[in-house]
């Protein structure tokens, strides 16, 4: 009992070797995880260093609760694009809201996946089927690797549109490519390849990082420059800077409006609630309709190209109003941001920044009802998403370890490390297959080279974060890039389509909702759950049913597909599947349709070994049957009957209906008695008309 309640003590004895083993691994699998949680912070829309958060806790409280040895828990690609899918819809990217949503979200995710451990509920995981995973996960792949081709060219991406619509205007503007910026991203993508080609065993990652770092800072590849607003020539610039900062600042004031409501509302009940949150709704449509209009005037200041003219003081123009004759120096600069009194120009490319340094604040987010609702969906979605991908890498290492796994366990794992990531300023984590791969072959033997790739990233958040300044985001977006490039595997659909053509259909219609709906792409998973579930319960409502016949070596086969002549007297139908509600007047039918092909026949036989359950609608179909059949002088025989089917007609008074006559455990008995019956009454027959004749 002690153990299922602190699985890690399943690790001791430590042994020396062992130790050894999991040091090595840990510190191998943070070699890769530090820079990789950073990107995929990015990618959930959020700064870098609330990857390392995650990278922290989240890890070490998944591998001490969870059931595998060797699974590396953390930020992941698919999980940080649900996530920023969840919340874009709900507030800016990188905001204070967009943060505070992020936290919550993991906090629903780690309660949703913790209350399915405790109640053993790891099952419905199942309801997510294998080719709705792989649709969903090339679909997934594609949008992810799409979505940093603005960080490679060094284009900003709008978001507008429909994701791809985005991409397609990105790409129009592919001219203004910051050459450096493209020249960085497509050397660490290159660079990053040949290391993992040709020294396998080597942390590429980091060395590609390490490198970028130093080209960034000898090269001022950022190019960062404050200026007071008056720089600005155009006063139609000007006013627009004015304008963009009153709406932030108003958007800002009705958000926290918002919140402030949502804590009063706990507290009241009746006309004065009503009143409040109707107050509340009225404030949030305000403050998003402010919020959109920050952004599109962020977004026009954005796209400004500025050229600097030296005097006294310098002023920046616009690209076209720059005055004739005057001559213009440096790069192109943007506006990055704006205060009261200045705007920082930027005429590089773009670096991680400032990271904050220290370890995150312990507390518990605020969960208002608002805030539950509008996550609640997309939380069950990385819920089950994010557990389904941890365990399918956990049952592949388990596999080659030999260890045995308990799904309910590591969903416990996983709830508890998002749970505990969400109070430590974390976003939502999973199982990761690159690191996880990483651990396994670095030789972990246990949990605990989890422990030290945890303990890793918190000397990198004391001491090492002043260092990752100048890592250009470019090299962040190439290390996604190529994490994800294994996802894409299009021989999987195929594969699924080859199997069952609904299986196939189910990966497809997946793959193409998730592409169209993005960045919503909980939609393409639920859509792709529920076909997959339709085609189940379509493919159990018309099981496979078949005439039966004898073929030469004297079995039974299917008389249709081996093209078999049929007895007269008899017919023979196979039904393969179980019998209940859903597939009663299918089976009715089958029975029906056949005897009315055979109208000579005097006995129906069903090979009933494909049916392993009968449910009580199933029970009335065949009594129903065989009163009808009766009427028409036809006697039905069931074959090939299995004890438990045998007990519900014995419990139903079925079997009496039938008759003990009729109902065989063996379909050869079954046949030879038929067979026999016939015989006879050919003969009583043929002695009858004997009879007669005299």
């Amino acid at each position: 009992m002690i153990k299922r309640i602190f699985p890690f003590l399943n690790w001791f004895p430590l042994t020396g070797t062992n130790v050894r083993a999991d040091l090595m691994a840990g510190i191998a699998v943070a070699l890769v995880l530090i820079p990789q949680s950073m990107a995929y912070a990015q990618l959930a829309g959020l700064p870098p260093v609330y990857g390392l958060y995650a990278a922290f806790l989240p890890v070490m409280v998944a591998a001490l609760w969870g059931s595998s040895n060797q699974l590396a828990t953390g930020p992941v690609a698919v999980v940080s694009l649900l996530t920023a899918a969840a919340l874009i819809p709900l507030a800016a990217e990188g905001s204070s809201e967009y943060i505070a949503l992020a936290i919550v979200l993991a906090l629903l995710v780690g309660l949703i996946q913790l209350t399915m451990g405790v109640f053993r509920m790891g099952a419905l995981v199942s309801f997510i089927s294998h080719p709705v995973i792989v649709g969903f996960t090339n679909a997934a792949a594609i949008i992810i690797g799409l979505s940093q081709l603005n960080k490679i060219f060094g284009l900003p991406l709008d978001t507008d549109h429909a994701f791809m619509v985005n991409i397609w205007y990105m790409l129009l503007r592919v001219g203004d490519t910051h050459l450096p910026t493209l020249a960085m991203g497509v050397g660490a993508i290159v660079a990053m390849w040949a290391l993992k080609k040709y020294y396998p065993r080597f942390p590429g990652v980091l060395l590609v990082v390490a490198v970028a770092i130093i080209i960034s800072w000898a090269t001022g590849f950022e190019r960062k420059l404050q200026v007071p607003l008056d720089a600005l020539a155009d006063a139609e610039v000007r006013e627009l800077v004015r304008e963009a900062k009153e709406y932030d600042q108003r958007a800002d004031l009705l958000e926290d409006e918002v919140r402030r409501a949502e804590q009063e509302l706990r507290g009241l009940q009746g006309m004065e609630a009503l009143n409040l949150r109707y107050e509340m709704d009225r404030t949030r449509l305000e403050a998003q309709e402010v919020r959109e209009r920050a952004t599109l005037l962020e977004r026009r200041l954005r796209d400004l190209e500025l050229r600097a003219v030296p005097g006294e003081p310098t002023l920046y123009y616009q690209r076209e109003t720059v005055p004739e004759g005057a001559e213009t120096r440096g790069p192109t600069w943007r506006i990055a941001r704006s205060s009261e009194d200045s705007v920082l120009l930027n005429g590089g490319g773009a670096v991680v920044g400032n990271v904050p340094q220290g370890l995150p604040s312990l507390s518990i987010p605020s969960l208002g009802w608002s805030t539950f609702t509008a996550l609640i969906t997309s939380a069950f979605v990385i819920a089950l998403v994010g557990f389904t991908e941890a365990i399918a890498i956990a049952k592949a290492m388990a596999a080659k370890t030999g260890q045995r796994l308990d799904p309910n366990q590591e969903l416990v794992g996983q709830g508890l490390a998002n749970i505990v990531g969400s109070a430590s300023q974390a976003y939502p984590v999973s199982g990761s297959f690159s690191r996880s791969a990483v651990n396994l072959t670095s030789g972990a033997k246990t949990g605990l080279s989890s422990v030290i790739t945890g303990l890793v990233v918190l000397a990198t958040l004391l001491f090492l974060t002043p260092l990752l300044y100048h890592l250009p985001q470019a090299v962040l977006a190439a290390i996604i890039m190529m994490a994800v490039v294994g996802l894409v595997n299009f021989h999987a659909v195929h594969h699924a389509w080859q199997a069952h053509k609904h299986d196939g259909v189910a990966a497809i219609i997946t793959f193409i909702v998730t592409l169209a709906a993005a960045p919503n792409l909980d939609f393409g998973i639920i859509a792709g759950a529920g076909l997959a579930i339709i085609l189940f319960l379509y493919r159990r409502m018309h099981p496979r049913v078949s005439e039966l016949a004898r073929y030469e070596d004297g079995t039974l086969r299917d008389a249709q597909l081996y093209g078999l002549q049929t007895t007269e007297k008899v017919c023979i139908m196979r039904f393969d599947g179980s019998l209940y509600f859903a597939n009663v007047a299918f089976f009715e039918d089958a029975i029906l349709n056949l005897a009315a092909r055979h109208p000579n026949a005097r006995y129906l036989v069903i090979v009933a070994k494909g049916i392993n359950e009968i449910d009580a609608s199933g029970e009335e179909s065949i009594r129903g049957l065989a009163r009808r059949l009766r009427e028409r002088d036809v006697t039905l025989v069931i074959a090939g009957v299995k004890a438990q089917v045998l007990d519900l007609m014995k419990r139903t008074g079925l079997y009496d209906v039938i008759g003990e006559k009729y109902v065989f455990r063996s379909t050869d008995a079954s046949i030879k008695a038929v067979q026999e019956w016939i015989e006879a009454e050919e003969k009583a027959s043929t002695s009858g008309e004997e009879k007669a004749g005299a």
